[in-house]
C-alpha cells in the first residue's frame, strides 16, 4: 500500500562511516598545521576551532507541526492488491496520500543509520530537502487504514532517529578530548625534535619529610562560521611552565588553609590581608622544594600576593583580597594579570568573605568573571567556593592564565 519514490531515510549507509572520515580530517588538519603555529597558538581556542569545524549540527525532526496532502498518480497494475481486476503493463489513477513533516539541523544525516544498526527498513518515509515525506496509496477510501500506516511508519523512524541522534550527539561530546590528545601528541613530537622539552617544565616535588595538617591527594544546518584563531608571533621561544598536577596541588593545600580559616573563625576574623596571606605561605612553602636547577621557591613580593617565580618572570600567583566589590574584583584580576608574561601561567585569586551572605558573592564572581576583557572561559568547579578560570595576558590572546577564584567566608 505504501507509494514511495528515492531518497529513502537510513538508506545511505551507517554513521559510523562519516564518522571515521571527520577524525581522519581531524588527523589530516592538525598534521599540516605549521609548526610555529602549533606552538603559539592557544591551544583551547585551536581545539575549540577544530571541534566547531568538524562537529554535526544534529537533525532534528518536527512530529508535531505534520500536514497532509494529496494528489493523482498513475499508478502500475502490478502495484494493485491481488483483489483488483486490473491489466498487467498498464497504469491507472489513483489519489495519492502524503504526510509531510518539517525536519531542521543537518538534514542529510538522516540518510544514515545509527552506528549498531544496519540495512534498517525505512517504511514510506524519504527525504526531501528539510521534509520527511512519506506517500500511500489509496486504493479503498479506507481513511483508518491509511492513518494506521502512517502512525506505524512514523513510530519505527522515530526510534531509530533517536538512536542516531544520540550517537551524533556522542560524537559531537568526545571531539574535543580526540582533537587535545591529537593536539598534544603533535606538539610532543616537534618540541622533541627541536630538542625544547627539557626547558618547559619547572620541577617542583612535594616534600615528603613535611609533617602536614593539609592532606594533598592525588588530582584526580546551516553553514558553520568558522574563525581560525590566530598566531601573531613569528618564532616558538621555549618557555617555563608550572605542570598542572603542581598547579592542582598548589590550589588544594589553599583551599585546605581557607577551610580551616572557616572552621576556625575566632582565630582568624580579626586578621588582615597579610596576616591571611602569610598564613597560606607559612604552609605551601615548606611542603613543596624548589627545583634542582634552579631557586624558585615561593615568596612574597607585593602587600598580597604569594608568588613563584622562573628568573624574572612569573609563573605562579596568589592574590589575596578581602571582598570589596565587584569592581575592586575585576580590578585584582587586573593587577593580577599585569604580573605575568609567559605563555601558560597559572595563578589563584583567594577572596576572604566578612559579609553574612556569602552565597551572594559567589553569584556575583560567577557573573562578573566573564565580564572582564581578558576572559576567555569557565573551565570547571572544584568546589563550591572554588572556580576555575581561562584568562589571556593583555595583548595577546594566544598566551593563556589558568585562574582559579577561591572564596573563604570569615564572617564575624
Amino acid at each position: 500500500m505504501n507509494y514511495s519514490r528515492n531518497s529513502k531515510i537510513f538508506s545511505k549507509g551507517n554513521i559510523q562511516e562519516i564518522f571515521h572520515t571527520s577524525f581522519k580530517n581531524i588527523v589530516s588538519a592538525v598534521e599540516a598545521e605549521n609548526e610555529n603555529y602549533l606552538l603559539n597558538v592557544n591551544e583551547q581556542n585551536y581545539i575549540e576551532h577544530l571541534a566547531n569545524k568538524y562537529s554535526f549540527d544534529c537533525p532534528e525532526i518536527h512530529y508535531e507541526k505534520v500536514y497532509a496532502d494529496s494528489y493523482e498518480d498513475d499508478i502500475p497494475a502490478e502495484w494493485f492488491p491481488p483483489s483488483y481486476y486490473v491489466v498487467s503493463g498498464k497504469k491507472y489513477k489513483k489519489q495519492v496520500i502524503q504526510f509531510f513533516i518539517p525536519c531542521s539541523g543537518n538534514t542529510s544525516l538522516l540518510f544514515y543509520t545509527p552506528i549498531n544498526s544496519f540495512f534498517m527498513d525505512s517504511g514510506s518515509f524519504e527525504i526531501r530537502g528539510e521534509t520527511l515525506i512519506a506517500e500511500y496509496i489509496n486504493y479503498n477510501d479506507d481513511a483508518k487504514s491509511i492513518r494506521e500506516n502512517y502512525q506505524s511508519d512514523k513510530n519505527h523512524i522515530q526510534r531509530i532517529a533517536e538512536n542516531l541522534i544520540t550517537d551524533i550527539e556522542r560524537f559531537n561530546l568526545m571531539l574535543e578530548g580526540y582533537i587535545k590528545s591529537l593536539l598534544q601528541q603533535r606538539k610532543q613530537k616537534l618540541l622533541s625534535q627541536n630538542n625544547l622539552l627539557s626547558s618547559l617544565g619547572i620541577p617542583l616535588r612535594k616534600n615528603e619529610n613535611v609533617t602536614s595538617t593539609f592532606s594533598v591527594p592525588k588530582p584526580q544546518l546551516r553553514e558553520k562560521i568558522i574563525v581560525k584563531p590566530t598566531v601573531t608571533e613569528k618564532g616558538f621561544k621555549p618557555e617555563p611552565t608550572l605542570d598542572d598536577d603542581n598547579y592542582q596541588k598548589i590550589l588544594k593545600l589553599i583551599n585546605d588553609v581557607g577551610k580551616n580559616f572557616e572552621r576556625m573563625p575566632s582565630l582568624f576574623k580579626d586578621k588582615g590581608e597579610e596576616d591571611l596571606r602569610d598564613h597560606i605561605l607559612m604552609v605551601l612553602d615548606p611542603n613543596f622544594e624548589s627545583g634542582s636547577a634552579s631557586g624558585e621557591t615561593f615568596n612574597k613580593t607585593g602587600k598580597t600576593d604569594i608568588q613563584l617565580r622562573h628568573n624574572s618572570s612569573v609563573v605562579f600567583i596568589g592574590e589575596c583580597k578581602f571582598w570589596s566589590g565587584e569592581k575592586n574584583y575585576l580590578s585584582t584580576i587586573d593587577q593580577l594579570l599585569g604580573y605575568l608574561t609567559w605563555r601558560d601561567t597559572k595563578g589563584s585569586i583567594i577572596v576572604f568573605v566578612k559579609q553574612k551572605d556569602i552565597t551572594a558573592i559567589i553569584e556575583k564572581v560567577k557573573n562578573e568573571t566573564p565580564k572582564h576583557q581578558n576572559f576567555l572561559g569557565f573551565t570547571n568547579k572544584s568546589d563550591e567556593n572554588w572556580f576555575n578560570y581561562r584568562f589571556h595576558i593583555n595583548g595577546d590572546t594566544n598566551r593563556e592564565v589558568k585562574l582559579a577564584v577561591q572564596l573563604y567566608h570569615l564572617a564575624k
